[in-house]
C-alpha cells in the first residue's frame, strides 16, 4: 500500500495539472497524491486512469487547459 505523505511539491490534492515534461507532455490531469518516494505523485488523467509521473514533471494547468 502506498504511504501518503505531506505535499512538499507545493501541489493540493485536486488541483488541475498538467504534464509539462517527458514522453506524454501535454496531458492534463487532476494532482492526487505524492508516492512513498516523493519525487513521484500519482495523478487522475482525463481518460480517469491514473499514472505516476515524476513531480517535476508537474505544473499547474492554466485555465484554459481541460481537465
Amino acid at each position: 500500500m502506498t504511504s501518503i505523505r505531506p505535499i512538499a511539491s507545493g501541489f493540493r490534492k485536486g488541483e488541475a495539472v498538467v504534464l509539462a515534461r517527458g514522453s506524454y507532455q501535454g496531458t492534463p490531469g487532476v494532482f492526487l497524491q505524492v508516492r512513498e518516494d516523493p519525487a513521484w505523485a500519482d495523478i487522475q488523467e482525463s481518460g480517469g486512469g491514473i499514472r505516476s509521473h515524476p513531480v517535476e514533471w508537474l505544473d499547474r494547468a492554466t485555465a484554459t487547459a481541460a481537465v
